[in-house]
This record gives C-alpha cells, sequence and structure tokens, in this order.
C-alpha cells in the first residue's frame, strides 16, 4: 500500500526491525559508460555507510547511477533497421553459479486450511455477527485481519471489532455459509493511533444452526486460546481437533485491563463439497483455464521458475539482474521481445515493477503468471500476445525489494501482520527514496523571473542525493541507472493493500496532506489510470466495499496521488521529472499478502488489466528524428508539444515516443546545432500511434565546426551562408549602437536645457 496510515505502523516498524533481520554486509564492483562514445570512464565513489560499494557518474546535468550488472552498449545493422544494443548481461541462473540464501527454516508455517477470506473481502459483511458493538465504525463487519482505521477515531471506518459491553459474553460469529472443517483462528488487537485495545484469551464454540453451540475441547475440558500481546502482530491459534461446522464464534475470555473487548480475526477452514451438487469440481476447474504455477514463490523459488520460462521461450525470453540488494540478492528482470538483449529502432520500451515494499507480495505473482502466460499464449499463436511481443519490448521486475519479501515470507501470508517486510533491509520506504525532484521544479519556478529560462524535464538529481551521507538504498540506486538505461516510455509499479490506481504527481506542492496535484499530462495520466481500474474485475465491481477507510469506488477507483496523501520521493514522480516514462501505481488487493490459495482468483480479476496497460504504449505519436544531411539519427533531441508544458528527448538512435490522447497537435522539435522543425501530427482512436518523423537541417555554425573538426575545407555556399550572417550581426550591432547615441545625444538636449 502506498500509504502506511497510522503511527502505530512506526511502532511496527521498530520491533519488526529489531527481529526480522541479522545483519548483513555485501559488495559490488561498478563499469560505468559513456553512451555517446562507448568508452569505459572513472567514476567516484558513491558509498552510503556500510552499503556495497557504488558509484556514481555524470552525464552531462545527470547523475547516473551504475550497478553491479553494467549496461553493454552497442550498434549493429539488421537488414535496413538499425538496431542499438542496449542492455544488461544475460543471467546465467545454473544452480551451481548461484547463491542460496534461502535455508530450509526459512519456509513459513504451513496451514491445515486456508483462510476464508476476512481479510480478502471474500467474507462478505452479511457473514459477519457480533453480541454487541460500540457503534457504527467498530461494528463486525470491522473485525477483519489486518483492517485499517482512519485517522480519527469515532468514524465509520474504525479498526476492529469493539463490544458495547465489558464481560465475558461477549462473541465475533462468522457464517461461512457452507458446511466448513474450521482448524483455527488468527486475532489481532484494535488498529488505532490513540487506543490500545485486544483480547489476550479466548474461547471458540461451532454450530450449523447458529441456535445451538458446541464448544471447542482440549480433551475433557473446553479450550482457552492465548490471544495477543499487542494491537498488531497477528497470532494463530490452532485447535486441538479441526470441526466441522458452518458458524463459528470467538468468545472473548480477558482482555488487556485498561482498554475494551476489541479484536480483529481471520478464520482457517476448509470447504467441503456440497453433497447436492454434482457440478462443483467441474465448475471450478472450468474457471481457472489457464495452467500457471499458482503458490507463492520465495527468492530460490522465483529465480527456478524465471529460469524454467526463459528455457521454454529462449527466442522471446531474457533474464538479466540490474544490481543486488543490501543483502546480496539480485534484483532479476524478465525480458520479452522478438529481439532480446536490443533496442529496435522504433519499438517502444515497458517495464513492470513490482516489491517496492516487500510485504506486499501480489504483484510478485502476477508478473511471474504473466511471463508464464506471454509464453504460452505465444507459443500457441495467440495474434494479440504475437503482436505485444513483437512490436514492444517488456521488463518485468518481479521483486525490487527481496529482502523484505523474505522476511515476510518466513512468517506466512497469514501472520506477517501489517508491516513486516515493508521496508528494506537497512529500514528505507523505498517508494519515498527516490530524488524528490518535486521541489528542485517548485522552487525553480518560484525563483526564476524569466519563464523561458526554466526546464519542465530530465531535472537532473540534487549533489546531496549522491553524497555519501545520502540514505539511498541500493535497490533504488539500481532501479535509477536502470531507468537511464533504457528509453523506457511507459510503466506501473505495483502495490497491495487497497484496491485504486493513483497517477501523479503523489506529493504535494506546498506539503499539505493532501491536495490534488496534477501533472502537464494530467488528462492523459487519467486515461492510463482508467484504462487499468475500469478492467480490473474487483475495481470495476460498483458494489465493492472499501477495503479500509477510503471509498474510492465514488473516485471510479483513480485518484492523483497527491490527492490521497502526499509522497515525496516516489517512483512517479521522479520518472516522469527525470526520465521520458509516464508511470502510475496500482494498488491490487485489500490484502497485502493474499493466501495462495487466491492467486488464481487475482490473476483473473487482473489479467486483462495488465495486457491492455501494456498496450497504451503505442497510443500517441513517435518517430525518428533524423539529420537532413546524412539520415543519421539525432539524439537528445527535445520533443515540445504546444499547451502541453512537459517535454521529452529522443534516445540514442534519434527515436521517440511521446503519449497522447487522440486530437490534433503542433509538435515542434528542438536539437543542439540544428534549426528547429515544427509539423502537425494527429493522434487517431485507433490502437496504434501515429508516426511524426522529422528531417532537422544544420545550423551554419555547426557545420562549420563539424567540417574544422575534420579538418575539411569550407564549401562556397557555407562561406557564402556565413558571410551574410556576419553582415547580417555587423548591421544589427551597427544599428543598436546608432540608436544609443541618438538616446544619449536627446538625453544631453534635454539636460541642457
Amino acid at each position: 500500500m502506498a500509504s502506511y496510515g497510522p503511527l502505530i505502523f512506526l511502532i511496527t516498524f521498530l520491533i519488526g526491525m529489531k527481529t526480522a533481520f541479522t545483519a548483513g554486509d555485501s559488495s559490488a564492483t561498478t563499469t560505468s559508460y559513456d553512451f555517446t562514445s562507448n568508452q569505459t570512464f572513472a567514476t567516484t565513489r558513491f558509498n552510503t555507510r556500510q552499503t556495497p560499494t557504488d558509484r556514481k557518474v555524470v552525464l552531462g546535468k545527470s547523475t547516473v547511477f551504475p550497478t553491479t550488472a553494467g549496461p553493454a552498449v552497442r550498434t549493429t545493422a539488421k537488414a535496413s533497421r538499425l538496431t542499438t544494443v542496449v542492455s544488461y548481461n544475460t543471467e546465467d541462473l545454473r544452480e551451481k553459479n548461484e547463491q542460496k540464501p534461502i535455508k530450509e527454516d526459512d519456509e513459513p508455517p504451513k496451514l491445515e486450511c486456508p483462510p476464508l477470506g476476512l481479510e480478502s473481502l471474500r467474507v462478505k459483511d452479511a457473514q459477519l455477527q457480533a453480541s454487541s458493538y460500540k457503534r457504527r465504525g467498530l461494528g463486525p463487519h470491522r473485525g477483519r485481519l489486518n483492517i485499517q482505521s482512519g485517522i480519527e477515531d469515532g468514524d465509520i471506518y474504525d479498526g476492529g471489532w469493539c463490544a458495547r459491553y465489558e464481560d465475558k459474553d461477549q462473541w465475533l460469529q462468522v457464517d461461512a455459509l457452507m458446511a466448513t472443517r474450521f482448524t483455527g483462528v488468527i486475532t489481532q488487537g484494535r488498529n488505532s493511533i490513540w487506543s490500545w485495545n485486544l483480547v489476550e484469551t479466548f474461547k471458540v464454540q461451532f454450530s450449523n444452526d447458529s441456535i445451538s453451540w458446541k464448544p471447542c475441547m482440549n480433551g475433557t475440558q473446553e479450550a482457552v486460546f492465548e490471544g495477543n500481546q499487542d494491537t498488531e502482530t497477528p497470532v494463530l491459534a490452532v485447535f486441538p481437533e479441526s470441526t466441522v461446522a458452518r458458524y463459528i464464534r470467538i468468545n472473548p475470555q480477558t482482555w488487556f485491563k485498561n482498554g475494551t473487548i476489541c479484536l480483529r480475526a481471520e478464520v482457517l477452514g476448509c470447504a467441503l463439497p456440497d453433497p447436492n451438487n454434482i457440478y462443483q469440481w467441474q465448475a471450478q476447474q472450468e474457471g481457472y483455464q489457464d495452467k500457471l504455477d499458482f503458490r507463492h514463490h520465495n527468492y530460490k523459488e522465483m529465480r527456478k521458475l524465471m529460469k524454467s520460462v526463459q528455457e521454454a521461450c529462449p527466442d522471446i525470453m531474457r533474464i538479466y539482474s540490474i544490481g543486488k540488494s543490501y543483502l546480496g540478492l539480485k534484483l532479476y528482470v524478465m525480458e520479452i521481445s522478438d529481439n532480446p538483449g536490443k533496442h529496435e529502432l522504433g519499438e517502444p520500451e515497458f517495464r513492470y515493477v513490482a516489491g517496492i515494499h516487500g510485504n506486499e507480495v501480489l504483484g510478485r505473482e502476477l508478473l511471474l503468471n504473466l511471463m508464464q502466460y506471454i509464453c504460452q499464449e505465444y507459443k500457441r499463436g495467440n495474434p494479440r500476445i504475437i503482436h505485444l511481443v513483437k512490436e514492444t519490448r517488456i521488463h518485468l521486475l518481479p521483486s525490487m525489494n527481496p529482502d523484505g519479501y523474505e522476511a515476510a515470507y518466513k512468517k506466512g501470508s497469514e501472520l506477517s501482520g501489517w508491516a513486516l517486510g515493508r521496508f528494506s533491509y537497512e529500514g528505507i520506504d523505498m517508494n519515498h527514496n527516490f530524488a524528490d525532484l518535486n521541489t528542485v521544479m517548485w522552487t525553480a519556478i518560484e525563483l526564476e523571473t524569466d519563464e523561458s529560462k526554466l526546464i519542465n524535464h530530465y531535472f537532473p538529481i540534487p549533489e546531496q542525493y549522491t553524497s555519501e551521507e545520502a540514505f539511498v538504498a541500493p535497490e533504488t540506486r539500481a532501479v535509477i541507472s536502470w531507468m537511464q538505461t533504457i528509453p523506457f516510455v511507459l510503466s506501473a509499479n505495483f502495490h497491495g493493500g487497497e484496491l485504486v490506481v493513483t497517477y501523479p504527481f503523489d506529493m504535494t506542492r506546498d506539503w499539505a496532506p493532501r491536495e490534488h496535484t496534477p501533472t502537464a499530462d494530467d488528462s492523459f495520466f487519467r486515461w492510463l489510470a482508467t484504462v487499468y481500474a475500469s478492467t480490473n474485475h474487483v475495481m470495476s465491481n460498483p458494489d465493492r466495499r472499501p477495503c479500509h477507510y477510503e471509498d474510492f469506488v465514488r473516485h471510479n477507483n483513480i485518484i492523483n496521488g497527491a490527492n490521497w496523501h502526499t509522497v515525496p520521493g516516489s517512483m512517479n514522480d521522479f520518472s516522469y521529472l527525470h526520465t521520458n516514462c509516464f508511470e502510475v501505481t496500482v494498488e491490487l488487493s485489500c490484502d497485502k499478502f493474499p493466501h495462495a490459495s487466491e492467486l488464481p482468483i487475482e490473476w483473473e480479476n487482473n489479467k486483462e488489466s495488465l495486457l491492455i496497460y501494456m498496450e497504451q504504449v503505442h497510443r500517441g505519436i513517435k518517430g525518428v528524428i533524423r539529420d537532413k544531411d546524412t539520415e543519421a539519427g539525432i539524439a537528445d533531441a527535445i520533443i515540445k508539444v504546444d499547451d502541453i508544458d512537459h517535454h521529452i528527448r529522443s534516445a540514442f538512435d534519434g527515436d521517440y515516443w511521446r503519449l497522447l490522447n487522440p486530437g490534433d497537435y503542433q509538435v515542434t522539435v528542438m536539437a543542439e546545432g540544428y534549426f528547429p522543425a515544427t509539423r502537425s501530427c494527429r493522434v487517431e482512436y485507433e490502437q496504434y500511434p501515429t508516426i511524426c518523423d522529422f528531417h532537422l537541417t544544420k545550423t551554419p555554425k555547426q557545420r562549420l565546426r563539424d567540417i574544422l573538426a575534420k579538418g575539411g575545407k569550407i564549401p562556397k555556399d557555407l562561406q557564402l551562408r556565413l558571410r551574410q550572417l556576419r553582415m547580417r550581426k555587423l548591421r544589427t550591432t551597427t544599428k543598436t549602437l546608432n540608436q544609443r547615441r541618438i538616446a544619449q545625444q536627446q538625453r544631453a538636449r534635454k539636460a541642457r536645457r
């Protein structure tokens, strides 16, 4: 989840940091490249305390953070099409060459039965009842594991179920709707930054009709289960013997002495088949047609799966690493293209990033599912997938924070809580860890009186961000280097804990807690967010209930990030202001770490959204900017669209992509040493880009520089042109001097009078 809500998470984080990790270190060497000359050059040290040895280099005005997997850059001729190889080295995932940081005892506890779905909202509000409740905001529908409260106590979105009376006759009841073999429950206290309420011990009862109740027994005595000692840590209570029933009650016996009876819960149970429905199992099997690996994958299993997919589709799949985490786990990327390892002229680059917060795991599994699905469908001849692969270079980073994921994975999907694994090993929230370029931009706007001197794109990284004292995670540095190496056009990063798509800016201008703060491309960002949200099966359900305390249905499940809560240093804002890439955040589910049994459903919920969002990279205009005389591509040319105060730049081969909504646009291209060129470009409603190529003419001065640099002779036409320019400059200078003399003479006459 992009926001971790109330201050209680700070407490949980401090507890988790003390227990979740052990000390570790890693080191790495770095090679950096000058992309204009293909030559390796020296770097200066960039070190964040005891993190791995990293480097910083300066290219022009921007700071580049190369990582251990430095990009190789070369240009080759491929028939009549220019192909530039800009890639990280292909990874060898053979077991003998790979570190094995995951131990056997790191596996999460095995649950005999899955959760019913209180946390994931599969259990509806109508299935929850209670003996009593203090008020609507503390009703039984709020007694869900990991549910979060709003900032204010007393509203309708509080952090748990709380009984009205303080006695041992209070209960929270769950209706499973069918015969279920119950095996255990998981409990938490109330989520609140103002109150401390939890249940210390409790009993459990079962019923088939909600009238007659049978207690859970431990031998000959009624079982009493240990509850919670703090409000946030989930505690598992396993029943001595499983019991088949339809209803289950949690009956608190003791609670925090200075508090009241409050809890959040999840129920573990296996649904039994309905003997009257002979088609039940057949219907379930037909519901999931894609044969994918639906389970949670730790680091070792993720590597193994990616390797198997690459081996199944070696012609379109390639694995590479962009760097390492603090503990030395590699940040693997799966590239999908008909020419893996190569940037093809005119073909846009797309990326998905998951696992910025290690405990928000659904995005990780969806990307693993996506690479399997694309491989399978490509081999089957699916025309949509074939077109996508041939026309797009796709990069999937399943786990940006593998250290955090491993910490959450060890606890398991139901016991990791709300914050364990969110942060990096060093305690860094990487969604707040990118350079704050918003402040740089807004400060410049306030201080600069000449608007023509302001820049609106490719903002340089502040020097203090690159210093040795900067609190920058190695994972963040690796991703920044990746962004600067590959000319990405469109991206999305995946989070969990909510159901909404957010778009930039994520940071408010005046540090307000929340305020609508749009970019110059606000209309297109709204389109991107709508494309994903409207095709997601859960988000597009108008009858769905809010996950926690925000009702995003009234916003059509999209929102400007800063209008939700301010996030300085977000990946979305950095991507927009430092590169050409447009990026949104997708909050995928109410449950940050859904049980493995939920994964097939979540894949069906998101499959179409994942595909159609990638296809948006082909919306707008694209083209190649070339030298009129030599036909060579012009790199770093500025592409300006009238009435949109945000420019982009051409890539190293001169190709560019400008995402735009349908309409007519005046596009101007400028490059150093060339005359600007302007043309009209129309974007249609069809799902393909409009081609807008440009041929720029060199200025006479640039032509002269090029000739002199080569030791050549100046041609007569250029000599004549330079003579004309000198005469024009002389006439202008003479006219200016004469005007000054006349003005001085007039002032002198007035003074004598």
